[in-house]
């Protein structure tokens, strides 16, 4: 089974590393290969029949982030059949994220999905299958698995096998009657121990991986498997330079080596774990943090200095008179700090000279009321001062008209006296 018509071909992959001589899998009837990509993962399938197999009993399923490989047994048209069921019904019941739990909850109901099949006579009865299914969600990586087929994680050019085997062969191997190399090439390795299709209780092993950029995941068949060993897995997939390269070049090592099964292989390569993002997206919510308290402490610096602004006043100068200003003399940015509130009829030229000073630089007053009542005050001075000039004036010119009057009146007394003596020296 191949992914939905999201995905797409890749072409001009490079080249393969020279010096391999090994089967092509171009062109081979009943082989199906697929590839694509999304932001975060990349991705190659390639399923072939085999050498000696008639016809193919794998699967795969490509719905990234969901990925799956299922290995059909029954015989000719249930094997293919089983597989198909399961998983049509795994990509139906994923979760959307790395849940492993809920993944082996799909490859359960996969397993009631095939038994309910047969009995319904579709297929035949005793078909089954395995089932190997991972999905990626950023770093994590939920895993659910039945069987003997297989999911691998290279992870900095080292090959780890993360599922385990339900097969009797497994079971020799970890019993230590075995080895690994043997069981490859034992005769009871066909003895699955757990699968789809048999047991209503069947229940799968599931668990959560975290991956990081550059992680290569290989899901195969027990056709890879029980065709080469690990160690050329390892050295397959480190060489191969794409994902679809790697399931190309892993199925062509299997066909080289007799291709007794089926065989399907695919290969996820992650790109974009996700971390760096987290991270970037971290510090922004810190940056964005700390510009947030920083904006608040300017808002509230701002609204306290405009309430401080707007409940000063002060006197100043207001073209060649004195104005009454609420704010604070000056200005920011070219923006007043105040503005005129009150005019008075005050003439600076007539207020002394220190007091005109004062006023040009602002004189702050406590309120509105008190700046008025320091105009009112001016204006009272300035009428005082002039009432006492023109008294002042008026005293003067009044003294001075009687020093007029005066000397005229000496002068009159002068000239009658000898008038007076005249008189005398006449009697």
């Amino acid at each position: 089974m191949t992914a939905p018509e999201e995905q797409t071909v890749v072409s001009q992959e490079p080249a393969n590393a020279p010096g391999r001589a090994e089967m092509s899998v171009e062109g081979r009837a009943g082989a199906d290969a697929v590839s694509g990509a999304n932001g975060f993962v990349s991705w190659g399938a390639r399923s072939d029949v085999g050498l000696v197999r008639g016809h193919n009993e794998d699967s795969f399923l490509l719905q990234a982030p969901l990925f799956v490989v299922s290995d059909g047994m029954g015989g000719h048209a249930a094997g293919e059949v089983a597989s198909s069921i399961a998983v049509e019904t795994i990509g139906g019941r994923a979760p959307g994220t790395a849940d492993d739990v809920l993944l082996g909850a799909a490859v359960e109901a996969a397993n009631d999905a095939v038994i309910h099949a047969a009995e319904e006579g579709i297929g035949k009865p005793g078909m089954g299958c395995t089932a190997t299914a991972v999905l990626f969600e950023r770093n994590r990586m939920a895993v659910a698995h039945v069987g003997d087929s297989r999911a691998y994680v290279l992870h900095h050019g080292t090959l780890v096998r993360v599922t385990h085997d339900h097969s009797y062969v497994e079971e020799l191997v970890d019993s230590g009657q075995i080895t690994a190399d043997e069981a490859r090439t034992h005769p009871s390795r066909s003895i699955i121990t757990r699968a789809l299709g048999s047991d209503p209780d069947m229940y799968a092993d599931h668990f959560t991986l975290e991956v990081t950029d550059g992680d290569r995941v290989i899901l195969c068949s027990d056709g890879l498997s029980s065709m080469i060993p690990d160690s050329e897995i390892e050295a397959l997939a480190v060489s191969s330079a794409t994902p679809q390269q790697a399931a190309d070049n892993l199925v062509a090592a299997a066909l080289t080596a007799g291709g007794s099964d089926n065989v399907t292989v695919v290969v996820v390569d992650v790109l974009d774990d996700g971390v760096a993002e987290a991270q970037r997206r971290r510090l922004l919510r810190r940056a964005l943090g700390v510009t947030g308290v920083i904006a608040a402490v300017l808002a509230v610096v701002v609204v306290s200095s405009f309430v401080f602004i707007r409940s000063e006043w002060y006197l100043g100068v207001n073209g060649s008179t004195v104005g009454l200003y609420r704010g604070i003399s000056g200005e920011v940015l070219g923006i007043p700090l105040s503005e005129l509130v009150g005019t008075s009829a005050v003439e600076l030229a007539d207020l002394p000279t220190s007091v005109q000073d004062q006023l040009r630089s602002g004189i702050r007053v406590e309120s509105e009321e008190a700046g008025r009542e320091a105009i009112d005050a001016y204006h009272t001075q300035i009428d005082y001062e002039r009432t006492q000039a023109a008294e002042v004036a008026e005293t003067a010119r009044s003294e001075t008209d009687g020093d007029v009057v005066a000397s005229g009146q000496d002068g009159g007394t002068a000239d009658a006296a000898p008038a007076d003596q005249g008189e005398g020296g006449g009697q």
